[in-house]
Formats: structure tokens, sequence, C-alpha cells
């Protein structure tokens, strides 16, 4: 900003020496383009843009950061600092846009996908950017065959289906590289810009092996530092970066586990963004002159799974029984607040083919006395209900939304363990099936109904380690998603998917609880954040008018 100032400065001596030496005869003309020089000061050009040090606190740390192996949210903060993908979202949009891929064309049978690479593109390590480290990055997940495939598991992967999408992965020569797949797939474009498909340095992963998740190396804006486990992980700029370099010269993710803890830490000016806020103190947030809240509409659902693998879960009348059981009123009253509102379908209000049509299980305790009787549970039965540690933007406190559920599942004779372990530790057993119930939620990857209806409720997903936790393998559900993936016409899609969601309803693997706003506060000074649909917290456009 001292640019700024200096350049103001100068603008206002030069203005004062031509009122002085024309008079009131000055030309309209000078007027003018003095008026537009003064004008020119609200934008910041490129360079008035500060750097400097931006420190992020969220509720939990990464499990690791090689983005194809993980699948949490966590993780994928520090990933999205470090990689790049061939394609990627315009920031704050579903929309694809060019990255490591500067064009592609499809084929006219839409079974071969051919990206023209950018040339002149380093990692991290000062190797070269080429088709080979597509091949590599994707084919490591795609092949049993290659030798870096046991450093999975490679849990979206075998969450979306890939390995039965894509036939084949070829680099025809050094920067054009072509997809081959087994079947067509409406949302395949969309797929490679999802961190999974994150391109690696294929020197690094050599390096490093089985601990390149601790040390990440990609093309991307920032370089990853160092990392303290349960407490930061810091990125540096990347100033050979293939666009210009990001403003910040550093970006901390902190880890402060408690919501409040993290309100008080931006109060003191210790943090200068924090994530998953309590709802309790927003508006308190809101009216601080220091601070400034970022929120929008969260493609989004916070749900509690049944584990239908387990009894009495394998019954559709015990998990009706439990949908009746709950009051979401209270749950978002006591949890959510302003900030969230009921969920009835696995889709966000806000993604197209959302079924509005759908009516929701209401709160009824004689109903769900009633199926459990007919289940052969007259007087209830005992199980566990897990709840993840870590705040969410699809549940703010898991633990407190397992509590207010406790006690509602006790009033119809339901007795619950609340069980919690690590962040880590909770999605490697959820995904091993070792849970009853299991509160969980989900963050849209790609703006594609796919991407909540397949990888969380398909029965390829159900395979461990497994995305759908319910584990629920309905043939009528599973050959509608299917038939949409394969389908490009949008209405026919659409029509699929709803259809879909009946089945949803009535089989009811999970108890669909709230899809919530995002709310990010910040500091007045942190500049251009934007919040992304898709749950990225990306820094590269972020500068500090400080």
């Amino acid at each position: 900003m001292k640019k700024l100032l200096i350049a103001a400065l100068v603008l206002l001596i030069c203005f004062s020496g031509l009122v002085f030496a024309g008079g009131d005869q000055e030309e309209p003309a000078v007027k003018e383009k003095a008026q537009e020089k003064a004008q020119e000061k609200v934008t910041p050009a490129a360079d008035d843009k500060n750097g400097g040090v931006l420190v992020f606190a969220r509720g939990g740390d990464s499990v690791g950061l090689d983005p194809g192996r993980e699948t949490d949210g966590e993780s994928f903060y520090g990933c999205t600092q470090v990689f790049d993908n061939i394609v990627e979202f315009k920031p704050g949009t579903t929309e694809i846009q060019p990255a490591l891929a500067e064009s592609w064309d499809t084929s006219s049978d839409g079974l071969e996908f051919t990206f023209h690479l950018r040339k002149g593109v380093k990692f991290h390590d000062g190797t070269v950017f080429n088709a080979d480290a597509v091949v590599f990055s994707l084919g490591r997940q795609l092949w049993e065959d290659h030798p870096y495939y046991n450093h999975g598991p490679w849990k979206y992967w075998g969450g979306m289906d890939m390995s039965n999408i894509v036939k084949d992965i070829i680099a025809v020569d050094n920067y054009t590289v072509k997809f081959v797949l087994h079947k067509r797939e409406a949302p395949f474009i969309a797929n490679l810009a999802m961190d999974f498909a994150g391109i690696v340095s294929p020197t690094a992963v050599k390096k490093y092996g089985t601990d390149f998740p601790n040390n990440p190396v990609g093309t991307g804006p920032f370089k990853f530092v160092s990392w303290k486990k349960e407490d930061s992980i810091v990125f540096e700029k990347n100033k050979d970066y293939w666009r210009r370099p990001a403003y910040l010269d550093r970006v901390i993710l902190k880890v402060i586990p408690d919501a409040t803890a993290r309100y008080l830490a931006l109060q003191k000016g210790e943090v200068d963004i924090i994530d998953f806020p309590s709802p309790e103190d927003l508006e308190e947030m809101k009216a601080d002159p220091d601070i400034k809240v970022i929120q929008q509409a969260g493609l989004n659902v916070g749900y509690l799974a049944f584990n239908m693998d387990r009894k009495p879960f394998g019954d559709k009348r015990v998990r009706q029984a439990l949908n009746y059981a709950i009051n979401k009123d209270e749950i978002i009253a006591g949890v959510y607040g302003s900030a969230g509102t009921k969920a009835k379908n696995p889709l966000p209000p806000t993604m197209w083919s959302y079924n509005n049509d759908i009516v929701d299980y209401k709160y009824d305790p004689a109903m769900a006395k009633k199926l459990l009787s007919e289940a052969g549970y007259p007087d209830g039965f005992s199980t566990t209900l897990w709840a993840m540690p870590v705040s969410r933007p699809y549940n703010p406190n898991g633990r407190k939304v397992a509590e207010i559920m406790q006690a509602q599942f006790k009033k119809v004779g339901v007795l619950t363990e609340i069980v919690s372990y690590d962040w880590g530790t909770y999605l490697e057993k959820t995904d091993h099936g070792e849970h009853d119930m299991a509160l969980l939620g989900w963050t849209g990857d790609n703006g594609d109904p796919d991407n909540f209806l397949f990888v969380l409720l398909s029965a390829a997903a159900a395979e461990i380690p497994a995305q759908n936790i319910s584990f629920w393998r309905d043939k009528k559900f599973n050959d509608l998603i299917i038939e949409a993936k394969e389908t490009m016409d949008v209405a026919k899609r659409t029509e699929l998917y709803k259809k879909a969601q009946v089945i949803f309803k009535e089989e009811a693997p999970w108890l669909p609880i709230a899809h919530s706003v995002v709310s990010e506060p910040m500091m007045n000074y942190v500049m251009d954040f934007k919040l992304s649909p898709v749950g990225k917290r990306q820094f590269y456009d972020v500068w500090l008018d400080n």
C-alpha cells in the first residue's frame, strides 16, 4: 500500500502544479485525465497486493497430503496448495477451466479424451511436468501392476469406480495424453478436476516412497515446507509458478480444535481466517468492525449412516423407525442455528436433479416404536453411535449432535453409547465398517449428483475401504445411478436421479440430518478470499491489505 500512497501524493502535487500554472483556464481534458489517475488507486495493481504470512485456523489436522490417497476435506486443504490438475474449477464455481492442460478434444463416441498439456511447467523439485507425469499420477491408481499401486489404497478412485470407467491412459507424446474409456461417463471431465486427480511429481514419489504423503511435491502455487502433526502445516510461495506467483509469501494451516478457541485467536490477531465457526458466535462476529464473515449455501449434507452389514440395521423397518425417532428441528436449533436447514435427501437442495417432491420422515416416536416392535424389538435395543471429533461444514459439532440423538433414541427404547476417535482413525474405521451407526457427511467435489449418489451410496463404493459406509447395495438404485452416469442428456439424468432418491427415501440407508450455510470469518484486511462450492480452501489470489 506504500506504493499507492506515494502514487497518490505525486498525483496530488502534479494536479496542484497544473492548477497553479493554468488557473481556471485548465483544459477539461487535463482534468479528466487527472480524475482517471485518481480513480486508478481504488483497485491495486498486482505488485501492490501485499504478501506476508496468512494463518488459517481449522478444526482438525490433515490425514495425509497425497491427493490420490485421501478422502477428507482437511487433507485436501493441504493438497490444494501443492497440487494442480489438468483441469480445474474456476474459483468460486463448479465451472471447468483449463489448468495443466491448455485444451482437450473429445471423440464423437465419447470414449476418448485427448488433453494438450502446457509446456515449461516444473514441479517443486525442479523436474519437468509432462504427459508421463499425468500417466504416472493416475496410472498408479488404475493399474494393479503399477510399481506404486500398493502405495494406496486409492479410496476416491475406487469409490468412484474409475477402474471400470478408465480403460487406458496413454502418453501420445511429451505434451499430449489420451484417456480411453470403457464406457461413456457424463461427469468425466469434472471428475478430473477433483483432488484425487492432482498431478504428483514421479521423481518425488520414487524418492520418498510410502512417506510421500508427508513430503508432497506438485506444481501448485505453494510449496510444502514443514508439518508439525496436530499443530500446523507450513507452505511457501512457489516463485516459479507457471501462472504469476501467489501474493502471499507463506500460508500456515493451524489446528485449533475448539470453535470458540478459534474465534478467540481471531480476535487476538493470532490467526487471519478461521474455519467452521460456532453458529452461536456468528452474530457477534458480524458485529465486530475488525472482522468480516463470508457466507454461501453449502453444497453439502450431514447424515447418520446405518451399517447394514450389522444387526439390526439390515432390517428396513429398524432404519425407518430411527428416522421417525429423530426431531431434526431440535438438532438444527441446538447445533446449526440459522446456518442449517433440515435434510430429507442425499443431495443438497442447490444441486440439479434434487427431488423436492419427496416427503421427509416426520418426528413420530409412536411410529418408531411400532416399527421397532414389528421388526422384533418391542423393547428396543442397544448399539453404538459414532461421532466425528472435528467440525465439518455439514456438521459443526458432531458430539453435540450425537448427544441430542442419544436422548431422542432413548425415548423409543434404543440405547446408544457414543464412540469417537481422532479424525484419521475415525475415517479408517468407518470405511472398514467397524461402526454400528456413524455421523458423517459430504461436500460435493464436482457439482454433479453422481458425486453424491454414486460415491456415497453405490454398491461399488461399498467395497472396503468404503465411501458407502452404510454398506447399502440396492440393485434398483444402483441400476438407476449407473444408467445416469452413462447418459449425456441432462433432462434424462435428472429423471433417473429423482427416481433414485425415491428408493433412497423408502430404504433409508441414512438418516439425513442437515445442509449448512458455510461461513468463513476473517480479519478485514484479508482480501479476495472466495468460498468454493466444492469445499476447497484456496489462497492463490488472496492478499493482505495491511
